[in-house]
C-alpha cells in the first residue's frame, strides 16, 4: 500500500535538508542506471540558507570572514532548520545558538552580541509605523493621570542586554569592509535599537534610562516609571528624571500613544 502523500513529502524532505539522506534515496529511482543525484539538492538547499544567514548579518559576516562564518552558517543550519516561508526571517536565534557553542572552536563571545545587535537593526528596519506622539499630548497630562497612564512605543524599539561593547566595531565595519577594529571590551550594557527617518538607529543607554524604557516597553504606569527611577537616583530627583527620560523618547519617536492601565 502507498504511503499517504503527507507522509513521503516528510520523508523526503528530511532527507534533504537533514544529516542523513536515506529517508529521500529510498523514494527516488535510479535514473539511466545512475544512483538519484539529490547531493546536489541538499548542497543547493543549505548554500542558499547560508547566503540568507550572509544578508541577514552582513557586518557578522565581515568580521568573522568567509570560512568562519560559513562553518557557523552550516552548524546553525544543522541545528535549527528553517520553519519560516520567507528566507528573511532566518536567522532569528544565530545570537543564542553562537552563545551556546562549546567554548572550544566557538567564535569570540562578543560576536553573540554582534549578531544580537545586527538581527535587531533589521527587526527595527521592517517593523511597522505609527504616527510619533505630539510633545503636547505628555506635557498637558494632568499629574493625577500618572498613576493610570503608559506609554505606548513604536513597534521598532528594542532594548537589548549586551555583555560586550560591540557597537565599535558593528560601526567600523558597516562602513568600511577591510577596516582593522580593536577587539571589544567586555562590559554589560543596554543597546536601544529603534527606526527613525525611515532608517534604523541605536544608542548605548546608560543604566537609569535603560531601566526606565524596560518598565516603559513592560506596560507600566508613569507613575511607576517614578518609582523606578527613585532606585537610580532617589525620590526627590525621579520626576525630573522620567521628564527628561520622556523628552528623548519624543525626540527620538519612540513613542506613539498614551495607554489606560487596567484595573
Amino acid at each position: 500500500m502507498t504511503p499517504p502523500l503527507a507522509d513521503l513529502q516528510r520523508r523526503f524532505a528530511a532527507g534533504l535538508v537533514g544529516e542523513d539522506a536515506t529517508p529521500a534515496l529510498a523514494l527516488l529511482r535510479p535514473l539511466c542506471g545512475r544512483a538519484p543525484r539529490l547531493g546536489t539538492y541538499r548542497h543547493a538547499y543549505r548554500a542558499r540558507l547560508t547566503e540568507a544567514l550572509r544578508n541577514n548579518h552582513p557586518v557578522l559576516h565581515r568580521a568573522m570572514g568567509d570560512e568562519a562564518f560559513d562553518d557557523l552558517a552550516l552548524g546553525y543550519i544543522a541545528a535549527r532548520p528553517s520553519t519560516q516561508p520567507s528566507i528573511r526571517w532566518f536567522g532569528h536565534a544565530l545570537a543564542e545558538h553562537m552563545a551556546g557553542l562549546p567554548q572550544a572552536g566557538a567564535p569570540h563571545p562578543a560576536l553573540a552580541d554582534l549578531a544580537r545587535m545586527e538581527w535587531a537593526l533589521g527587526l527595527a528596519f521592517d517593523a511597522a509605523d505609527a504616527a510619533p506622539l505630539p510633545h503636547t499630548t505628555v506635557a498637558t497630562l494632568p499629574p493625577e493621570d500618572w498613576a493610570t497612564q503608559g506609554l505606548r512605543c513604536q513597534a521598532s524599539v528594542q532594548c537589548l542586554a549586551l555583555r560586550w561593547q560591540v557597537e565599535p566595531l558593528w560601526q567600523a565595519l558597516s562602513h568600511d569592509v577591510d577596516t582593522l577594529a580593536s577587539e571589544p571590551k567586555q562590559s554589560e550594557h543596554a543597546l536601544l535599537v529603534w527606526r527613525q527617518g525611515g532608517g534604523p538607529r541605536w544608542r548605548s543607554l546608560p543604566e537609569p534610562e535603560a531601566a526606565l524604557l524596560r518598565a516603559a516597553l513592560a506596560g507600566q504606569s508613569l507613575a511607576a516609571l517614578c518609582e523606578v527611577a527613585a532606585g537610580h537616583v532617589g525620590n526627590e530627583q525621579a520626576p525630573a528624571a522620567v521628564a527628561q527620560a520622556l523628552h528623548q523618547w519624543l525626540a527620538d519617536g519612540l513613542l506613539c500613544g498614551l495607554c489606560t492601565m487596567a484595573g
